[in-house]
């Protein structure tokens, strides 16, 4: 869970987090920071912002494709079924109305 400080005047400071990286990525994320005239903190924060909006548009990608397929697949089975004639002649439907009770 993200801790969250106050700074000196009293507002409260973003959201903070430890993470525990493996050397080598470390030291990517390091060159990466220099690279980018960035500290490696921001650097980090950057790349997770790229990964988590990746991530929601591959999701949303995913969810409009399964819904287009959901979709065909529920056209193709209606095309598949056969022509059922009504029998009779169509009934009317007779609305009553709210007779006023006292």
């Amino acid at each position: 869970m993200a801790t969250r400080q106050n700074s000196t005047n009293g507002k409260p400071k973003s959201p903070r987090i430890q993470v525990v990286l493996p050397e080598l990525i470390c030291e990517q994320l390091t060159t990466l920071a220099e690279n980018e005239s960035r500290t490696v903190s921001n650097m980090a924060k950057v790349l997770i912002q790229e990964g988590i909006k990746n991530y929601f548009e591959k999701e949303a990608k995913t969810l409009i494709s399964e819904t287009k397929i959901n979709t065909d697949n529920f056209r193709d089975t209606l095309e598949r079924q056969s022509i059922k004639r009504l029998k009779g002649a169509p009934q009317r439907i007779r609305y009553s109305k709210k007779s006023d009770k006292k």
